[in-house]
């Protein structure tokens, strides 16, 4: 467990930066230089992701039940990471609708993947992960849309969408793959097992 926390804590404590302690980030960046800056955020990054997911597995199939979610929460968290897949693609491809309107889209897809997969786990080492990424997203999203109202006043704008029915395409064929396969394949758990 200690393994988990510490890779969950360094990674979204990297991912945390702009939001808690975007002044030292700024201070650093200068300090050190673009490049230095983000090698060391990407080393601290990787080494929190390996933890995280090394520790998780380590813990997933023995933590305690905390409660047994129905069968419905299955097919609810099956339709939400559809949603979830294609604001994922949504934050990689530029000028689409979702990016336009929502700003953050791939923010927003970790919000609606933490969700789904809380509402279809009960055990205690997915409501530590799943939580914490929910938690992280929620925060993230709000300061990202703060910094967008004041980069707006300042006179940015965003344009737009040639690219939205592509990042449709691209998210509805990742949902598609992870559903049906691709999930159980990169971590032994069907989506469809019910």
């Amino acid at each position: 467990m200690a393994l988990f926390i510490l890779g969950l804590v360094l990674f979204l404590g990297c991912h945390s930066l702009r939001v808690f302690a975007s002044d030292w980030r700024d201070r650093k960046f200068e300090q050190w230089g673009e490049k230095l800056f983000k090698g060391m955020y990407s080393v601290a990054s990787l080494v929190g992701f390996v933890l995280l997911v090394y520790g998780f597995s380590q813990i997933r199939w023995d933590s305690p039940v905390l409660w047994n979610p129905p069968v419905a929460m299955r097919h609810i968290a099956a339709l939400l990471m559809l949603f979830s897949m294609v604001l994922l693609v949504a934050g990689q491809v530029p000028h689409n609708a979702f990016k336009a309107k929502l700003g953050h889209p791939m923010v927003l897809s970790v919000k609606v993947w933490a969700l789904a997969h809380l509402l279809a786990n009960g055990k205690l080492a997915d409501l530590i992960l799943f939580g914490a990424f929910l938690l992280w997203s929620v925060l993230n999203f709000r300061a990202a849309r703060k910094r967008d109202r004041l980069a707006a006043s300042s006179g940015e704008t965003v344009t737009a969408t040639p690219n939205t029915l592509r990042v449709v395409l691209i998210g509805v064929a990742a949902w598609a793959v992870l559903l049906f396969g691709g999930h159980t394949w990169l971590f032994a758990v069907s989506p469809l097992s019910w």
